[in-house]
């Protein structure tokens, strides 16, 4: 199970869930705090701003993030949830849970996927720049994309409310 949430219910959806890997996608270190019960090992922070294209001064998605998300996913054990947050719980972390699933479920249907997270989540607004590079990583041919795409933007929101994305 991952589970979904801005950086303001972080902590109550870790403690609730038991949860005991965390992954991180804000930019800003005074804003990041690891939950309790988390170690420093099962804690990946990715540095990055909500971005698709590239804007000065700013940091967008990179081949980085999405290599170093998959290796930490491929460690974590499934005996409890997998927490993925970003700052609203809407776009990275959205993108980042599509990107877990699609490596962990290699032969599950991209779209299947994108529906599921559709249907837990009607802010969800997937970022289109992680997105595309988690394809080209996982060799996808443009599925994931393409999935994404036709779920399109969720509902307009400021903070995304915890959902969960099953992976059996």
């Amino acid at each position: 199970m991952i589970k979904i949430c801005s950086l303001a219910r972080l902590n109550d959806t870790v403690a609730d869930s038991g949860a005991r890997h965390v992954v991180t996608l804000v930019r800003e270190e005074a804003r990041v705090f690891r939950p309790l019960g988390i170690e420093p090992e099962n804690h990946l922070w990715l540095q990055m701003d909500d971005i698709a294209d590239a804007i000065d001064g700013m940091i967008p998605p990179g081949e980085a993030h999405v290599e170093r998300l998959v290796e930490f996913a491929g460690r974590w054990d499934r005996a409890k949830p997998l927490v993925v947050h970003c700052f609203a719980g809407i776009s990275r972390s959205t993108a980042a849970a599509f990107i877990t699933a699609c490596a962990l479920l290699p032969n599950r249907d991209e779209e299947e996927i994108a529906m599921r997270i559709r249907s837990s989540s009607p802010t969800a607004s997937p970022n289109p720049r992680l997105v595309a590079l988690g394809d080209a990583y996982l060799g996808r041919e443009g599925r994931m994309t393409r999935a994404i795409a036709r779920i399109g933007y969720g509902v307009a929101a400021y903070e995304g409310v915890p959902f969960d994305l099953p992976l059996e």
